[in-house]
């Protein structure tokens, strides 16, 4: 067996209205200064509602909710510049913008650097605050991770910061919180779910500890995802979506996301597409390429989502999972091309350049990619 290391948040709470479960951590903590973590849109529709009375039944309480979806470093050094006191909890309600940023709260309110100095080197980031963390949506996963991405503009493109000190102290999944979620945002939040799982299982670093992790996650989010896309009162599949998502999260604290999350970087960076559609244009494409270098890695991941298939081949069972990837991007109406986009033929050589900078993910891939593998694939959804 291969070494391996995963790193899993303290306490999880999980199932209908365990969001209720803040009100033991408050006491536990014994914190009398709240610091929540929200956007307008999430406030808007009242999921905060419920956080901000239990929190100011316990401690005086503010709320940061003016951040810009997947936000650049101005964006997050204002948030964190509008911050007047140290916190003794940080709670993050919201999408994965929403919780990176909380978590990068944690490590940067009341420490001696900046969030810059966190770019050129995040080695040397120390947990300030402890977090609690209530998505309120099926997808990132930030509320598992050690990772938080902020773009860069002068780049075009998105950098993670990736330390163990922003593992989550503690994680509610409550249902309740996505039960209303637009269709669109569960489809496009559980394909990138999805591919944390997948890219993990297949990724140069797994391990059988992300094993576990990666494939119980990629076999929720297989069978549930058309279900909460198609079904809104359908919280048994939105649970194990949040599940799903979670384990995912979970994984690659333990291995990490390969070529299709290094791939959708640009497409954030600069055309500004929602990150969980970004990945799911190149998914597929990304995994029929890799297919040659991981047909017995996809293979083991069919026998544990589709366990029925065990007697097919090797190449049958490998060609499965990637036609599903396929198919669910399909059926849930994500776009696949980047024409709906504004991104034309003559952007490729940018996208090419700036993908081929994302190292840090594409040395996990288990192919290597040359310039003209990248190019390729860009060009197949463009």
């Amino acid at each position: 067996m291969k070494n391996g290391q995963i790193t899993i948040p303290s306490v999880l709470f999980a199932g209908q209205g365990s969001s209720e479960k803040l009100a033991e951590i408050l006491a536990k903590e014994n914190v009398k200064n709240v610091l929540i973590f929200t956007d307008r849109g999430i406030r808007g529709a009242g999921l905060t509602k419920g956080v901000e009375a239990l929190c100011g039944e316990a401690a005086s309480v503010t709320v940061v909710d003016d951040l810009t979806a997947e936000p650049a470093v101005a964006d997050i050094e204002r948030v964190l510049g509008e911050v007047r006191e140290k916190p003794e909890l940080i709670v993050g309600v919201g999408g994965g913008s929403v919780m990176d940023a909380a978590k990068l709260a944690s490590l940067i309110v009341g420490a001696p650097y900046t969030l810059r100095d966190l770019l050129a080197d995040s080695a040397i980031a120390k947990k300030q605050t402890k977090t609690v963390m209530l998505p309120t949506t099926c997808g990132t996963g930030s509320e598992a991770t050690c990772n938080a991405i902020v773009a860069i503009p002068e780049k075009e493109s998105k950098q993670g910061i990736v330390n163990d000190c922003m593992i989550p102290d503690y994680v509610i999944l409550d249902v309740q919180m996505i039960a209303k979620l637009p269709p669109k945002i569960i489809a496009a939040t559980g394909i990138d779910a999805l591919a944390h799982c997948v890219e993990c299982f297949t990724s140069n670093k797994a391990t059988a500890l992300s094993d576990a992790y990666a494939g119980e996650g990629a076999k929720k989010i297989f069978h549930n995802i058309r279900r909460a896309w198609a079904d809104a009162g359908d919280l048994e599949a939105k649970m194990n979506m949040m599940l799903g998502a979670f384990y995912g999260g979970v994984a690659i604290t333990g291995s990490g996301t390969t070529a299709v999350h290094a791939l959708s970087y640009p497409l954030g960076g600069k055309y500004h597409i929602a990150h969980g559609v970004s990945n799911a244009i190149l998914f597929a494409h990304v995994m029929a390429f890799n297919e040659d270098a991981c047909t017995d890695r996809l293979a083991m991941l069919s026998d544990i989502v589709y366990p029925e298939l065990a007697e097919r081949a090797q190449g049958e069972k490998a060609d499965h999972i990637i036609e599903e990837i396929a198919s669910i991007v399909r059926d849930t109406k994500i776009p696949t091309s980047l024409k709906e986009f504004g991104v034309a033929a003559g952007d490729i050589d940018f996208l090419v350049d700036a993908g081929s900078q994302q190292q840090r993910l594409l040395v996990n891939n288990c192919k290597k990619l040359s310039l003209d593998d990248i190019r390729s694939i860009y060009a197949k959804v463009m």
